[in-house]
């Protein structure tokens, strides 16, 4: 019988990626393996309606209220409901389906991932920044509904299929390809544009995540995630660069044992094993790995200096849940002045360092994790600070 999916984020990279694995699989089995209940977008009409259409969506929904019109009219005939709004896109992740991929980028993929799992919907968990600022309260969302979490960016899905007894791992071991910077001159930093911090060796990925990648913070976001999905402090995470991006974590235990999972770099590996997980795999178009090719495998340390991202990823984790609600705030602002032009590339970390040393423990809260509430506001305060550092650091560019 074939598993219903809903994909909030259909159109940007894992969206796609997701409905590709859909259209394999479903191409090469005797009967579909998946069908569409629901797929949502901020503003690409134009790709949403294709995709409902080819993949036969039940009911489609585009953040922005605005194209609604142009959405339905493009949809006309089909027989495919057409909504519109932030609260219909959490309405389509609360419809029972056999899982929701979680794959808006950002903060804004929060509210959809919480009302999934209050629904009792398992999630394919692609959107880090959801765990990252509300770890403790999505998981005592789901422990009290039943729902399940899997993890579907490459490194946590790699630790999850290779995880065993909890109480035997001594270690956690990101691995991270090292971006397109890994070896530019420091000084030069200053000067990288938009376009070269978005042109990664190894994965293609959106231009906001593809920033992360080259700054670390994405790395830094991920070791914050691992370490709520998995209870483990972030002193038992370790983060290696690995330029092949062929082993994608490795988990090591108390007898001495290191398990990897190994795959070509490519996010329709772990997004099948997402949709199919506990049941049986299902088949990708994805390139399989020739290990006499590849040789070898090489790793290094990170250079704190080059990518202090891991280091303050490290302190806000330690701080409290607040410092990390900050620091992934701010740094989606610094992102995106960088992209527009407003700040340099190492303005980034200098906006991220400064919002959490000024905010983070202006916030404080009991023993029970914060709710979305308050989610909301620390994000919304760090995000006018941040705004703020951002200006400022043009103001001394202009000196």
């Amino acid at each position: 019988m074939a598993r219903k999916l809903s994909i909030l984020g259909s159109t940007g990279s894992i969206g796609q990626s997701t409905l590709s694995v859909v259209a394999h699989a479903n191409a090469v089995g005797d009967e579909p393996a998946f069908e569409i209940e629901t797929l949502t977008a901020h503003t690409n009409v134009e790709l949403l309606a294709a995709q409902a259409v080819k993949f036969g969506a039940r009911t489609v929904v585009i953040g922005e209220e605005r194209f609604h019109g142009a959405l339905k009219s493009r949809l006309a005939g089909s027989g495919i409901e057409v909504l519109a709004g932030a609260s219909a896109i959490e309405d389509a992740a609360r419809t029972p389906v056999d899982r929701v991929v979680a794959s808006i980028v950002g903060i804004a993929g929060l509210a959809s991932t919480h009302a999934a799992l209050e629904a009792g919907n398992d999630i394919a968990l692609a959107n880090k920044e959801s765990m990252v600022c509300a770890g403790p309260l999505l998981k005592k969302v789901a422990a009290k509904t039943g729902a399940l979490i899997v993890p579907t960016d490459s490194e946590h899905n790699a630790m999850f299929q290779v995880m065993e007894r909890a109480e035997d791992v001594e270690r956690l071991i990101l691995t991270a390809s090292g971006g397109p910077f890994l070896r530019t001159p420091l000084e030069q930093l200053a000067k990288v544009t938009p376009e070269e911090a978005c042109a990664h060796p190894r994965w293609s990925m959106g231009r906001k995540i593809s920033v992360d990648s080259a700054s670390f913070m994405n790395k830094a976001l991920e070791l914050i995630e691992a370490s709520y999905l998995f209870d483990v402090p972030e002193s038992r995470i370790d983060v290696l660069v690995h330029p092949q991006s062929i082993i994608h974590s490795l988990v090591s235990y108390i007898d001495g044992s290191f398990l990897a999972q190994l795959g070509s770099p490519d996010m329709q590996t772990p997004i099948a094993h997402a949709l199919s997980w506990p049941e049986g795999r299902v088949p990708t178009a994805v390139e399989r790995l020739d290990l006499a090719s590849i040789a070898r495998l090489e790793f290094e340390n990170v250079d704190d200096r080059r990518f202090p991202s891991i280091r303050l990823a490290r302190a806000a984790l330690n701080e409290s849940d607040a410092a990390v609600i900050v620091l992934n705030a701010s740094n989606e602002e610094a992102v995106e002045a960088f992209l527009t032009g407003r700040c340099k590339f190492t303005d980034i970390n200098r906006v991220n360092e400064e919002a959490v040393t000024q905010l983070s423990r202006r916030f404080t809260h009991n023993d029970d994790c914060l709710s979305l509430e308050e989610i909301g506001y620390i994000d919304a305060e760090a995000r006018t600070l941040a705004q703020e550092l951002v200006m400022s650091s043009m103001a001394r560019a202009k000196d």
